[in-house]
């Protein structure tokens, strides 16, 4: 009955046409959700030895690839697409220039299972984030935006981090290849912490009527420890096993969780796209507090990026996609009742991802297939929820 009301017009009529490339978010947030799922079927099938990996990269270093440069690009790319827009009031990519983006999106997941060289790979794949960094960078600029300065610095340096990781799958120098990956994942922390502090805060406080407390030491302290632990890691790889690590992630953990607890309101718990962002910017608070137990020899070093990534990205993205396209959309910004579980979904696929190998390490070479397919189920959901409404033009008659 949700779906059915989102869908209806004020006339009573479902939106006709077809409205894809009408603005950003539309074909990336649909192609990443798509992706989600296709992606995490063949990489458990190349898990089990049942396919091969695409261009002959390990299952688990090729998992991160697209974790990292596939999927959280593509939603980044669908984000900051419709985010400029509103940031800056000039009119951003649509059509058919929208299009090639797409394209060149999806020519990085695809070409490598073609049989070309490697390097053919690598170029077409770089090009995706290098175009986007223009078409977000003009507007930006042109405005003279100060305050949404960092996010082209961050698309450059995902590039850079892209790069490194295809020049060591080339061979220049294997340790390139972790090191792009490391990168890249602190990049997209660092990424949902600045964002997730503009947004998270203000839809809590516009859905319940309600104040955000934020402290200035602490929103500056947000994003200082995250880069702090950011050239811990990759400064020298001995320091991340080392307590000075230990130090600035503890300390990363503790901003964060106050920062968090600012933004609280109990009632938030009745508004599941409130609580997915909440839930989600909690797993960035895991992720830094097992990176610190890491460093001091507690636990093991991949828990730390299963919270990040499986939690922190995968939560936050998914509520931030189905919040946003809602809005973007024309629509109340109410989730249809099955996207609850969605959200369900993704968070019991992060706990089992983090948590499942202290609690239940008999099963260990289980529960990656177990927690992909709780993650399957919760994107699959995401598409066939938001195909519709992703692909028809906006209820109230606004272009976009």
């Amino acid at each position: 009955m949700a779906l059915i009301q989102l869908e209806e017009t004020r006339n009573g009529k479902s939106p006709g046409g077809f409205a894809l490339f009408a603005l950003g978010f539309r074909p990336f947030f649909l192609a990443s959700g798509l992706f989600a799922v296709i992606y995490m079927a063949t990489w458990l099938a190349a898990l089990q030895g049942a396919m091969p990996t695409p261009a002959g990269i390990a299952p688990t270093t090729w998992h991160g690839h697209e974790m990292l440069f596939g999927y959280a690009a593509g939603v980044i790319g669908g984000f900051l697409l419709t985010a400029a827009q509103n940031w800056t009031s000039i009119p951003m990519p649509k059509g058919r220039t929208l299009a090639m983006l797409l394209v060149l999106w999806l020519a990085g997941r695809v070409l490598p299972w073609f049989t070309v060289p490697y390097a053919a790979i690598a170029i077409v794949d770089l090009l995706f984030l290098p175009a986007l960094l223009v078409a977000v960078l003009r507007p930006v600029l042109r405005v003279q935006q100060t305050r949404n300065y960092p996010f082209p610095f961050m698309l450059l340096g995902l590039t850079a981090a892209n790069a490194l990781f295809h020049a060591g799958a080339l061979g220049f120098d294997p340790a390139y290849t972790m090191l792009g990956l490391d990168l890249a994942l602190y990049l997209i922390v660092l990424m949902m912490v600045v964002m997730g502090g503009r947004v998270i805060p203000y839809f809590t406080e516009r859905r319940l009527n309600s104040t955000a407390k934020k402290w200035v030491p602490i929103e500056w302290l947000a994003s200082a420890t995250t880069l702090a632990v950011l050239a811990a890691v990759l400064a020298a790889p001995a320091l991340f096993s080392g307590m000075l690590l230990a130090f600035l992630a503890a300390a990363a953990a503790i901003v964060h969780a106050i920062r968090l607890a600012g933004w609280h309101d109990k009632r938030l718990w009745r508004v599941p796209l409130l609580w997915v962002l909440h839930l989600g910017y909690g797993w960035i608070v895991i992720g830094f507090l097992l990176d610190a137990l890491y460093a001091a020899g507690m636990v093991p070093p991949f828990l730390a990026l299963h919270a990040y990534a499986a939690g922190g990205i995968g939560v936050l993205t998914l509520g931030m996609m189905a919040r946003v396209s809602l809005g973007h959309t024309g629509r109340i910004l109410e989730a249809p009742a099955i996207m609850t579980w969605a959200f369900v979904l993704v968070n019991l696929s992060a706990a089992l991802r983090v948590f499942g190998p202290l609690l239940l390490p008999a099963q260990t070479t289980m529960l990656p297939h177990a927690s992909g397919a709780l993650w399957m189920a919760a994107f699959a959901l995401f598409a066939v929820v938001y195909a519709p409404m992703l692909w028809r033009p906006r209820v109230d008659g606004k272009p976009g």
